[in-house]
């Protein structure tokens, strides 16, 4: 894998232009569960009877009652995979990160520019004023929370029949088209509109390099080549063997 590592660690000194896309796989490796992997928070909720917006509007109760379960996303910190981005972001080599999770941990590691593709998760929204407000700033001792406004606060997360955010489709396009190179790190790229991004970004010119345990979609299709690790493990490696050409 090394020799993966330092081709890696050469593209990224090389680009003008690197941005990051990033899935679940990055924030499992916090103890945060895929949606869909097994153990997941689909094994124990049905996805159309909770996450849908019409399931939201319908019984807004009854799906705060789900999100009060998934404490995982309360508790969950950084790991060395999204310190990593951080230290590229520092190092003037990462120019932004679009992320399809929901849990802050980039911005808790340190990014500065990171583009939610479906929203955050560690918001509520109120479906009446629009005011937006940190989780941990609500009670949620009575359900569902109301703002003062007597709007009903909804998570800040894109629900299933909700629109991604006009900015962050319009960024994301953007980026994608601008880049030289684009790391696809820890996502399967099978959910649109995310996994249209690569495909974007290739046929515009640019570099795919995928860091995933596992083969995807995009392995043989869209990737010039892969890093088969945890992002924890891969992208610590490459900036230590960027740090080290640059010595």
């Amino acid at each position: 894998m090394q020799d993966l590592i330092e081709r890696a660690a050469q593209a990224i000194r090389r680009a003008r232009k690197t941005i990051a896309l990033t899935g679940a796989g990055i924030s499992a490796e916090s103890g945060i569960p895929t949606f869909r992997d097994p153990g997941g928070l689909w094994d124990r909720y049905d996805p159309e009877e909770y996450a849908t917006i019409q399931a939201f509007r319908s019984d807004p109760a009854k799906v705060w009652r789900m999100m009060k379960d998934f404490t995982e996303l309360k508790t969950a910190q950084p790991n060395p995979g999204h310190y990593g981005l951080a230290q590229l972001e520092q190092m003037g080599m990462l120019h932004c990160i679009i992320t399809q999770n929901v849990d802050n941990l980039h911005q808790a590691a340190g990014n500065r520019d990171v583009i939610e593709f479906h929203g955050n998760m560690r918001q509520v929204v109120c479906m009446s004023c629009r005011k937006l407000l940190p989780l941990d700033e609500i009670s949620l001792d009575t359900l569902p929370p109301y703002c003062s406004c007597k709007g009903v606060f909804k998570p800040a997360g894109v629900f299933f029949g909700e629109p991604i955010p006009v900015d962050a489709m319009y960024r994301s396009q953007e980026a994608a088209q601008s880049c030289d190179l684009i790391l696809v790190i820890g996502t399967s790229a099978v959910v649109y509109p995310a996994a249209d991004i690569p495909r974007v970004a290739k046929e515009s010119g640019a570099q795919v390099i995928e860091i995933n345990p596992e083969k995807t979609d995009l392995t043989q299709r869209i990737s010039n080549f892969i890093i088969q690790e945890k992002a924890g493990v891969a992208i610590p490696q490459i900036v230590a063997a960027i740090k080290a050409m640059a010595s």
